[in-house]
């Protein structure tokens, strides 16, 4: 990602244009210290009914500048000194990605950078990383987006492994969730499909044998929103550890996998932009578990975008020390 130089202090803005949501976080930043002062998000679903044609809808196009006009207001309010924005899947992949990029630009004057999938992994597990002590043993970080979905394999002293894969939420709904409750037969057309695309995958941790896995954004954030309210549990904002765990996954997904549409919605902790991706994204995760008998799970507050920032913070503390 391209980093000019940065002043002593400074307030920056990270956009996280993601196939099913949009994110803004504004922080400010002063030598090796930040504080974020502001998160937004929004269900823009550019992946929605075109990202398994490689293409962005008229309605998903429409969506996403309104959602980039209504951030750049946002922007305008504060003294941000630079925008850091960046598109996944999606956009990567869409025949038309690079036009709404160049249309956002011109609305807005926000410059987007389309990341490739190993970028977003690499991005990512710096992120988490910042938020958790990842310990000894080796760890299977897993964010689950709309378009694609990136495992990395690390422990506290570094990563042996990541990918990414094009088999995000979005993708998996429209190809195989066609009834609701889904069914059985549904389920298991998924898992044979995890066991051909994922192999490299299941390559890897058959070398590297990770023991836990820790879940990074969209569906985990809900989860552990669901858990908590079953739980009475106050969630810290601050925190960058979620409450979450094997057996509380195992309870919830037995559940959610019942259920119907309507039915999900009153689950108390879900939210509208996650019901429907978090039956296809739940099964996965079963099938990880399950797969390569993960002992824990844990989820990490911090992902892609604050990988974004902490990267900013570091080139900020690397041009101040020369």
């Amino acid at each position: 990602m391209p980093i000019c130089y940065i002043a002593a202090a400074m307030n920056v803005a990270v956009i996280d244009l993601g196939t099913n949501t949009f994110h803004l976080l504004l922080a400010r930043v002063e030598g090796s210290t930040h504080e974020i002062f502001h998160r937004e998000r929004k269900a823009v679903k550019i992946g929605e009914k075109g990202i398994n044609k490689g293409e962005i809808t008229s309605e998903a196009w429409d969506r996403a500048i309104a959602a980039l006009t209504d951030f750049k207001a946002t922007i305008d309010q504060h003294q941000i000194n630079q925008i850091f924005a960046t598109a996944t899947s999606a956009m990567r992949n869409a025949s038309n990605g690079t036009e709404l990029v160049e249309e956002i630009k011109r609305l807005t004057g926000i410059e987007i950078e389309v990341i490739s999938g190993a970028r977003e992994a690499e991005l990512i597990h710096f992120g988490a990383s910042k938020a958790l002590d990842f310990g000894s043993e080796k760890n299977l970080i897993m964010d689950i987006g709309g378009g694609s979905i990136e495992f990395i394999i690390a422990d506290k002293d570094r990563a042996y492994w990541m990918q990414s894969f094009e088999v995000g939420g979005q993708r998996l709904v429209e190809k195989f969730h066609k009834t609701d409750p889904i069914t059985s037969s549904e389920i298991e057309e998924l898992f044979d499909y995890f066991g051909e695309e994922l192999k490299p995958l299941l390559d890897a941790c058959d070398e590297h044998k990770p023991t836990t896995l820790i879940g990074c954004s969209g569906t985990f954030d809900t989860l552990s929103d669901i858990y908590s309210e079953e739980n009475n549990i106050s969630r810290d904002l601050d925190a960058t550890e979620l409450p979450f765990g094997k057996d509380a996954f195992k309870d919830i997904y037995k559940g959610l996998i019942a259920k119907n549409r309507e039915q999900r919605l009153s689950i108390p902790g879900m939210i509208e932009m996650r019901v429907d991706m978090i039956v296809v994204a739940c099964i996965l995760i079963d099938y990880i578990i399950d797969k390569l008998n993960l002992q824990e799970v844990r989820i990490s507050a911090y992902a892609l975008k604050e990988g974004i920032l902490y990267h900013v913070l570091d080139q900020l503390q690397a041009n101040t020390s020369n």
